[in-house]
Formats: C-alpha cells, structure tokens, sequence
C-alpha cells in the first residue's frame, strides 16, 4: 500500500497542535464589545420580545446590570439610547439634549468602572421623527445637513465623556464632519471614531429597531444603506471613512458578510476592524438553541472564530455576558 504524499490534517491529533493552527481566531475579552440600551426612563426594565433575554433599561438599572459583566472581565460597550417619553422631532433635539439618557450615563459611567472603554451609537434614528439616520427634507435626506448635526451630536458625547464616538448613520463624509468638530475642542487625542462603514441594508435590523424604537416612518434605508449584494461600494466607503482618519472601521452585519471582512483586513491589514453581530444573528441563534438544533457554547464560538478567521479583530455582541463566563474558566477560547 503506498502512503499518501500529501498528509495534512491526521498531523493535528491533540488541541495543543490544534490550537496551533488557530492562532489569529483566538478569543478574549479583548475582542468582545457589549452593547447595551439606556432609556430615558430611570426606573424602567423592559424585556425585549424579539431579543429575549435582552433589556433596555433606565438609568437606575444599568449598574446592577453591569456590575457583574464588568467582574467577569469585560473591556468595552457601545451605548445605544433609546427615548420613550422625551419628544422626538425633524433635527433629533434630544439626541444630545440634556436629558439625553446617554448624556445623562456618561459621566456616572466613567465614575464607576474608570478602566472600561465606552463608545457611544452616533445617529439620528432614535430620536428623529422620521426615524431616518438622517435629516430630512421633502422625504429625501439631506446629506449637509446631516453630517452637521452628527458632529454636534459626536461632540456632545466626547464631551459627557465618550472614549469613542461611532457614527452609524452611513452619511456621506460624516467622519470628517466628526473629526472636525473634534478638533475644534482640542479632543482629537482623547476621542476615537469608529465608523460603521460597511453597514448593509439587512433584514437582519428588525429586532434592534424594536429594542431603538426607530423603525421608519415612511420608506426604508436603502438610498444610503449598501445593498446587500455589493461588495465594491462597501470597500469604496471603507476607503473613504479611513482616508477621512477613522480610527476604526465596522462591518454589520456580520456572519453574512465575512467576505468583505476579509477583503477590508487584507487591504487594510492596520486598521482594527469591528464586526456586529447584529440582533438578528443573536435571534437567530437563540431560536435554534432552544429548538435543539445546536449547543449555544458550540454555535456560538464557531460563529465567533468564524469571525476571528476572517480578520475581525473586535465583535459587538450581545452574547458577551455569557462569554466572559466562559473566559473565566479558560482565560482564551
């Protein structure tokens, strides 16, 4: 009997060797981002129905909430605000009123956990009338405009105490408009942009504009979200965003679109790149565990290795709590 000339895979026999072969898929609480809804509400806790499991929370709440994610080891969130009783209107008047919940969580944020890296959703969604990402005019956006407002709205946070401001909102130029207004108040050494660049137009949405309550009014978000199967706009604006000095770069969603993860790493192989995984995905997953179809340590950590493989070096998930349960026990999965 002849041996095989080409023996690859029978060499890797125990998860030493194995883990070998698996370096760049690793997984820490440095690759995770936890991304968590604040209302305006202080005393409200309100489930989720298409997250279950997920809350949106008043402000009263949240430290209870994150004490023990922050225990077990978490490095980084992404704040989302969401406003229920606040007025809502064409400019977002409250998206970085005052009574801004995220406003109003920062500074207590930084009081608490000093060590944890904060980064605040940039958008008009959530508090616009409309429920567009930007402003609108006559039923069409108006980029100007918007870009204007993003960078007030990105100060506003820098300023409570952001340690990244993340534009979400897919607005053309919006990273130059938020670096400037940066600038302008001496923080461009102390702020971060992390910009969704690569944020495709997906029914994958649904369930985080039930928790954001910024469903649109009239349309969708097709004119200025990519189109789910083009792969050279969403390398087009990453180029942008990054010749416009974005610190950091996004893809979302994400297990749909590691082909572009891997097309943005490789050509900007520098440049941390985040991927969400969004609340569609985290659904999704949540279903088939409790259809029996998968193990959720088991799914989970493919998709995340998936991830990792592909050049994602930070994921926004809602799964980080558990997680970092699992990264007490063994300090890398």
């Amino acid at each position: 009997m002849s041996y095989p000339n080409k023996v690859i895979h029978s060499g890797y026999f125990n998860d030493t060797l194995r883990q070998w072969q698996c370096q760049n898929t690793q997984i820490t609480p440095l690759n995770l981002m936890y991304p968590i809804f604040i209302l305006d509400e202080k005393d409200v806790r309100e489930e989720i129905k298409s997250m279950p499991g997920i809350y949106r929370q008043g402000l009263n709440h949240v430290k209870a909430m994150l004490d023990p994610v922050v225990e077990s080891g978490l490095k980084s969130i992404l704040i989302f605000g969401v406003i229920n009783k606040l007025s809502k209107d064409q400019c977002g008047t409250h998206a970085d009123s005052l009574e801004n919940p995220v406003i109003q969580a920062l500074p207590l944020l930084k009081k608490w956990y000093p060590n944890l890296v904060i980064a605040c959703d940039v958008c008009l969604c959530p508090y616009s009338s409309d429920g567009h990402c930007g402003i609108v005019e006559n039923q069409q956006i108006d980029n100007i405009k918007s870009i204007k407002r993003i960078g007030e709205i990105a100060l506003s946070y820098a300023l409570a105490g952001a340690d990244i401001v993340a534009p979400s909102c897919m607005m053309d130029g919006h990273v130059t408009a938020i670096k400037q207004s940066l600038m302008k108040e001496n923080l461009l050494s102390r702020v971060s942009v992390l910009s969704y660049s690569a944020k495709f137009c997906s029914v994958f949405y649904g369930p985080f504009r039930d928790a954001a309550n910024c469903a649109p009014s009239f349309s969708n978000r097709s004119s200025y979200q990519i189109p789910v199967g083009s792969s050279s706009i969403a390398e087009r604006v990453v180029d942008r965003d990054i010749s416009e000095s974005c610190d950091m770069t996004m893809v979302k969603p994400g297990m749909m679109y590691l082909d572009i993860v891997r097309k943005v790493k490789d050509k900007h192989p520098n440049i941390p790149i985040f991927i969400y995984q969004v609340s569609g995905e985290y659904a999704m997953l949540y279903y088939a565990v409790q259809a029996g179809v998968v193990q959720l340590r088991e799914g989970l950590l493919e998709i995340l290795r998936s991830m990792r493989r592909a050049g994602g070096d930070v994921i926004v998930t809602y799964y980080t709590p558990e997680i970092l349960k699992w990264l007490k026990d063994v300090p890398i999965l």
